[in-house]
């Protein structure tokens, strides 16, 4: 252990250690609720009639770079006619 986590009587580094568990501990509990909000979010696309599949592979596409994606359906396309796939 680094001696500078410690003053003379040890409550500093206890009471900054407990500060840094608290605020991760906040932010799991952030971040379970956002994840919770997300499922919401596809559960109520399926019950109106959406695939969340094909929401989730759109979401995945539009965080990429116009030309990232292209070249990679141009590579998927060669493949998938070198398989006699279309």
């Amino acid at each position: 252990m680094a001696d500078e986590n410690f003053d003379s009587s040890g409550n500093v580094t206890a009471d900054e250690l407990r500060l840094l568990i608290e605020r991760a501990e906040r932010l799991e509990e952030e971040k379970k609720g956002i994840s919770d909000d997300i499922k919401d979010v596809f559960a109520e696309a399926k019950a109106r009639g959406y695939d969340p599949k094909a929401i989730k592979k759109i979401m995945q596409i539009r965080k990429k770079k116009r030309e990232e994606y292209q070249e990679e359906e141009a590579i998927l396309e060669v493949y998938m006619k070198a398989l006699g796939m279309i």
